[in-house]
């Protein structure tokens, strides 16, 4: 079960609401819709969790390019919306489609030829379908506002809800809840 918000910086503090994520694909679509929720090009933090699993914190601010910290990629990368963002974050999905369109019929790259078995680089393959494990993005995303690296790298059970106590915000984000 995952539960998702929109915390919107405003002038009389944080707005929040609770968000679908049905039509959300990539994170350019999930920036989109926290754009949307955005006032004066303010600060907005999309805010997901899965069942106290693992956390992703999206800030968007204005047109800047968006900030992201997911608090476990291992366990994010076993569901969608948290697959969509591992992949983002480690380029694996643009690099997958690179490697796609380069490869022949045969499983060599274009202008290449074919290597013999013995050699083939072995590790190369293993680091291909290494799993990346713990923390991964940027923990800093929120220390402007009193949420350091070490606090946010620390959070775990109802992480949110002590993100938002962080803000200031408590109350706000429980009413969507």
């Amino acid at each position: 079960m995952y539960f998702a918000a929109l915390l919107a910086r405003t002038d009389d503090g944080w707005e929040a609401s609770d968000t679908e994520l049905d039509n959300v694909e990539t994170l350019a679509d999930l920036v989109d819709l926290a754009r949307l929720d955005s006032v004066d090009d303010d600060t907005v933090l999309a805010l997901i969790e899965q069942e106290g699993s693992w956390f992703a914190v999206v800030r968007v601010d204005g047109e800047e390019d968006p900030r992201v910290f997911v608090s476990d990629a291992a366990a994010a990368n076993r569901s969608s919306y948290g697959s969509m963002l591992v992949d983002e974050l480690t380029g694996r999905e643009e690099n997958a489609d690179d490697e796609l369109d380069s490869l022949d019929l045969d499983g060599t790259e274009d202008g290449e030829p074919e290597p013999d078995e013995d050699e083939t680089d072995g590790d190369a393959a293993a680091d291909a379908g290494r799993a990346v494990h713990g923390p991964l993005g940027d923990p800093g995303l929120l220390e402007d506002f009193g949420v350091g690296r070490g606090a946010i790298l620390a959070l775990d059970g109802d992480a949110l809800s002590e993100i938002a106590d962080a803000l200031g915000c408590t109350e706000v984000l429980e009413a969507v809840r």
